[in-house]
């Protein structure tokens, strides 16, 4: 959405020199290092953030996901059937997360499967092999596995309501505290712009997936099936929340958060996620969650008369 705000010259006062990290540890280290000013990423790492002890915040949840990520079933396998069993998901990562929550809400413990460490495309062998019991994946290994193992299933994804409304599968704007502290001013317009970005989306929907679609090289049907067609979201892709929603998960808004989501939910997502890093094994330490999250550049907004609210069309 930052590049649709240069695009569409809705940050005119500002230059925006837009880099894309294939790894987000890299982006992270870039942020950390004051080689960029704002970094958008997956908000599960801010706790990591805070216990590193960088100069980094999260200073808005953008959107979560709606159905991109599953857990996937071998045939002949019941939940209470996996103690014991080698379940995979990427490790240090979502996946691995909505692994071990879903687990958790089958009474099964971090500790009683075998972890194996694959990202989606990875799994689809050992899923077809039989070596594999459980495995995050997210399209289109889930319809390859499916198809090909008559009995396999979906058993939870990202957007059954439970999943939604712990707000921890959800991606962020991150921006490097000292960017903020030496001019605020920019930080604020580019925060603005991320969202007036956002709003030309929505009311030029088809234009701009083909705008994005030339950005990052993509097939055009592949954005519409990431980010929708109908100016909001996209039900196995991402929900696309607008500037009210993050403000009101924030708690800079009145009333109630989107998807089940609490006003002020924002610190708990955190916490939330740390406490699973730490079940994990990822993470040693219990943060303080909103060391991680800097909800003032919202607030400023709302208090600058700023508002927004998108509808699907």
């Amino acid at each position: 959405m930052l590049e649709v705000a240069k695009e569409k010259n809705l940050i005119p006062d500002y230059d925006l020199n837009i880099t894309i990290f294939e790894d987000p540890l890299g982006g992270h280290a870039a942020l950390a290092a004051g080689q960029l000013d704002v970094y958008g990423c997956t908000a599960d790492y801010t706790p990591l953030v805070v216990d590193r002890g960088t100069d980094v915040v999260n200073v808005a949840q953008l959107n979560p996901s709606y159905g991109v990520d599953h857990v996937i079933l071998a045939p002949d396998t019941e939940p209470a059937d996996l103690p014991g069993k080698k379940v995979s998901a990427p490790q240090a990562y979502i996946g691995q997360l909505l692994m071990g929550i879903w687990l958790d809400s089958e009474g099964i413990t971090p500790d009683q499967v075998e972890w194996v460490n694959l990202n989606a495309d990875e799994a689809v062998g050992p899923m077809m092999s039989g070596d594999l019991s459980a495995a995050y994946m997210y399209e289109p290994w889930i319809s390859k596995v499916l198809e090909a193992k008559p009995g396999a299933r979906s058993i939870v994804n990202t957007a059954d309501p439970e999943m939604l409304k712990t707000g921890i599968f959800m991606d962020a704007l991150y921006m490097n505290k000292n960017f903020i502290a030496n001019d605020r001013e920019a930080a604020l317009a580019v925060l603005k712009a991320r969202w007036e970005g956002l709003a030309y989306w929505n009311q030029h929907t088809e234009e701009t997936n083909k705008m994005l679609a030339s950005f990052l090289q993509w097939p055009e049907e592949d954005i519409g099936y990431v980010i929708g067609t109908n100016g909001k979201s996209f039900e196995g892709g991402i929900y696309m929340m607008d500037f009210d929603e993050s403000a009101r998960l924030c708690g800079v808004l009145d009333g109630e958060g989107p998807l089940g989501m609490a006003n002020g939910s924002m610190v708990d997502s955190i916490a939330m996620t740390n406490d699973w890093w730490i079940k994990l094994g990822l993470m040693e330490n219990k943060i303080d969650a909103s060391k991680g999250i800097d909800c003032s550049l919202m607030g400023d907004l709302v208090k600058s008369g700023y508002r927004q609210s998108l509808t699907a069309h």
